[in-house]
Parts: structure tokens; sequence; C-alpha cells
């Protein structure tokens, strides 16, 4: 099964230094019918202006994933981290027992980067933290597998059954995804426009794809993210 969620119906935050998109239920924007996909508790498009950004603040028992798409989010921690992502490079954090961070660009031009919440398959892991500056080609026209479970074989390991996919798939171009048995996946449409089994999506869209798999077809130059993890609790909308 495929149900497409336009950007247009998805939560909405907007104030002078931040503009966000929320995938699911997030801050002032509640749908009890919408409060995650399995595991997959947060996605949050966000765009940030120059110099501004989140201030410390504190997170506990959640993995937290930050994709980069436009400028750059310079992250610090409590553990002594420090650490800068561009486009198509990734942030991982594991809050576990309890860490406090901030996020900010310090850069010139608006930043855009997704926000990505995973539950961890137990309570008070150790916190942990890296960076990792992924070659822009390792995802042109072929699946770049970037997250996967701590037995997986994905250079960024997190505490649970889960993985990430990027793509960019240049206008005509064909790929497929296979979702089997008792699994699910999320795709999201970052920028462009594709077709998934013949349904339209356009940048900012997303996808819940369940036990299916399916072809997508690049109708524009498309930037695409597919997380797939076990089938659990779907609540179509």
């Amino acid at each position: 099964m495929i149900r497409k969620i336009k950007s247009s119906d998805m939560g909405r935050s907007k104030n002078e230094w931040l503009d966000s998109l929320f995938h699911f239920s997030f801050a002032d924007y509640f749908n009890v019918e919408n409060i995650s996909f399995g595991d997959l508790r947060v996605i949050n498009d966000d765009l940030i202006q120059p110099h501004t950004g989140f201030d410390m603040h504190p997170h506990k028992d959640m993995e937290i994933i930050s994709y980069g798409i436009e400028g750059e989010l310079t992250h610090e921690d409590s553990m002594g981290s420090k650490g800068v992502i561009g486009r198509g490079q990734v942030q991982y954090m594991s809050a576990g027992t309890g860490v406090y961070h901030s996020e900010h660009n310090k850069g010139d031009v608006t930043a855009r980067f997704l926000q990505i919440w995973v539950l961890p398959d137990k309570k008070n892991h150790t916190p942990q933290y890296g960076d990792f500056k992924f070659d822009w080609e390792e995802r042109k026209n072929k699946w770049f597998h970037f997250v996967s479970s701590k037995e997986g074989d994905a250079p960024i390991k997190v505490n649970q059954d889960i993985n990430f996919y990027a793509l960019e798939l240049e206008e005509g171009n064909e790929i497929d995804f296979a979702v089997g048995n008792r699994r699910q996946a999320y795709m999201v449409q970052i920028e462009g426009t594709s077709a998934v089994n013949g349904t339209e999506l356009n940048q900012r869209d997303a996808a819940e794809i369940v036990e299916e798999d399916v072809k997508i077809k690049a109708t524009e130059k498309s930037h695409i993210l597919v997380i797939e993890m076990t089938k659990k609790n779907v609540i179509w909308r």
C-alpha cells in the first residue's frame, strides 16, 4: 500500500527565523492520528535564517539524524562535540541518558535541513555524536545506504532496526525499491518531482509505503530520502 502526504497537509510553524514543515505531530501541531510511522517519530523540514538557530536544549532517549540540504548547520553539545554539515552531509546524535545541544546557521544564506527522530530500541543508551561528510556522488542514480542498525553495514549505526537511503535521480531515470513482508518505508521528496508506482510526489511531499515494492521515476531531477523499518502501528491518514 502507498499513501501520499502532500506538503500542504503537513503541520506548519513559521516565525522570524524558522520556517518548519512537520511530517508528524510536533510542538504546537498535534494530530492524534499522526503521531509517528512505526519507529519514525519526527521529520521536520526546517528553513533557518542566517545567523540564527536553536540554542542549547535537552534531549533524552532518541536517535537524532540531521540531513543537510542547503547552507550549513553547526552543532555543539554538552559532550564537547562540535561539527558542521552541508549539503548531503549528516549528523547523528544518540541522546540516550540525556544530552544538551544547539544547532545554528552561522552562514549568510538560509539553511535547509531535515531533523529526524527515531525511537530507540531501549532507554538509557550512552549518548554519542558523529558527523559524516559523504561524497555526493555516492547517491547519483543509485541508493546510498547511510544509516542502519548496529548489526547493519551502513557507515552510521543507530540503536534501532531502521535504514536510511539517499538518492539523486536524473530526469527520466527509474529505480526500484523493495519493501518486503512485515516492513514499511517512508519516502521524502526532498527536491524535484517523481512518480512512485504512478503516484506523483512534488517537492517536500512524502509517501508511506507498506509491504510493497515500488518503482520510482524522476519526472524531473529528484533528491529523495527513504527510511525503511519494521512494520509497526500504521495509522493511515
